[in-house]
């Protein structure tokens, strides 16, 4: 039986744009948001969505990362 494949590989822009609105939809806790939606994805089955919503944590936490260090001078 074949059954046809949704590819849900998110595209750079995409995961800067989904960042960009968690974080301003939840402040600190945007990437326990994406978090969440990673773990609830992974639990169901769904690992390409888990992986998508795992880019986007690891997006937000990159880009928290950069607003620390620029406003430490570094």
């Amino acid at each position: 039986m074949w059954s046809e494949q949704i590819d849900v590989t998110p595209t750079p822009n995409e995961v800067d744009s989904v960042a960009a609105l968690l974080e301003g939809e939840h402040g600190i806790l945007a990437a326990d948001v994406a978090e969440f939606f990673a773990t609830h994805y992974s639990i169901g089955g769904d690992a390409g969505r888990s992986w998508a919503w795992t880019g986007v944590a690891d997006c937000i936490r990159e880009r928290e990362q950069q607003r620390i260090s620029a406003n430490r001078g570094w």
